[in-house]
């Protein structure tokens, strides 16, 4: 595991060493990069939590307070 941890801290240093070097549209280029695709990973996960039904109690909290609320209605 150390020597693990140890590679890993290795290669984020690397990178950081990299990255602070980058010329400024460089740098704007890779952080838009990153972001997309930090969207496109959590859209993924979304989806998979969706077809998993691991949202589903999002629907029926929205649905049981549709229900409380025609109630209060009348």
């Amino acid at each position: 595991m150390f020597l693990r941890s140890s590679f890993l801290e290795f290669k984020i240093f690397f990178i950081d060493s990299f990255i602070e070097k980058l010329p400024l549209e460089d740098f704007v280029e890779l952080k838009n990069w990153i972001t997309e695709l930090y969207w496109e990973r959590w859209d993924r996960e979304i989806e998979k939590h969706s077809q998993e039904g691991v949202l589903d109690f999002l629907i029926e909290e929205v649905l049981k307070e549709e229900q409380e609320r025609k109630t209060i209605k009348g």
